[in-house]
């Protein structure tokens, strides 16, 4: 086999390998979503949906990722235990978050659009929802952590992360890891 072939039979597998990601990454979102939308229709009340949803969701997000991604370079100065806390309380918020989305025995229509591959190992996924009369564009941000997860969901071109970092800069600046913890934590207490 001469090097262009070599190079060909490469590009090939590459490509395969490529969309066998792209599939598992859409497959297991679709899994989730559907899921999460079996437990929204039938809780009987908020906070039950807010339970329900937290082990499927720690099941499809990666919410380390994303509360070290939505604290940003400050992340590098909290202790291990700050970390592990931040986690904790960046979980319970955008879970109560995405809970408080759902009104109980309503049932969004979403529709997956095809899946795009900004570089190894990360996939997006669009999808267009129809949700209570309205349309809004969602993007699925997966990355291959020993399986895939959701790192981070655009919602109407703004994500989730990025947002919540915004949020997070300026209390970071003036007290750290200890401001950062005590605004997570005042979120987390008052639901509204």
């Amino acid at each position: 086999m001469n090097l262009r072939q070599l190079l060909l039979l490469s590009l090939i597998l590459l490509h395969g390998t490529v969309f066998a990601s792209t599939a598992d990454a859409e497959k297991r979102l679709q899994t989730a979503v559907n899921e999460v939308l079996t437990v929204a229709e039938s809780a009987p009340s908020n906070e039950s949906l807010i339970e329900s949803l937290r082990p499927i969701l720690k099941k499809y997000l990666n919410f380390d990722a994303m509360t070290r991604r939505a604290i940003g370079p400050g992340w590098r100065q909290f202790t291990a235990d700050q970390q592990e806390e931040a986690i904790k309380l960046f979980t319970t918020l955008v879970i109560r978050t995405y809970a408080g989305k759902f009104t109980i025995g309503e049932h969004p229509v979403i529709q997956f659009k095809p899946a795009s591959t900004p570089s190894p190992g990360r996939v997006e996924v669009p999808t267009t929802n129809l949700y209570k009369g309205n349309r809004y564009n969602v993007t699925y941000r997966l990355e291959d952590d020993k399986g895939w997860f959701v790192t981070d969901v655009v919602i109407e071109g703004v994500s989730l992360v990025a947002n919540y970092r915004a949020q997070f800069e300026t209390p970071f600046q003036k007290g750290g890891a200890k401001a950062i913890l005590s605004a997570l934590t005042r979120s987390v207490s008052n639901p509204d």
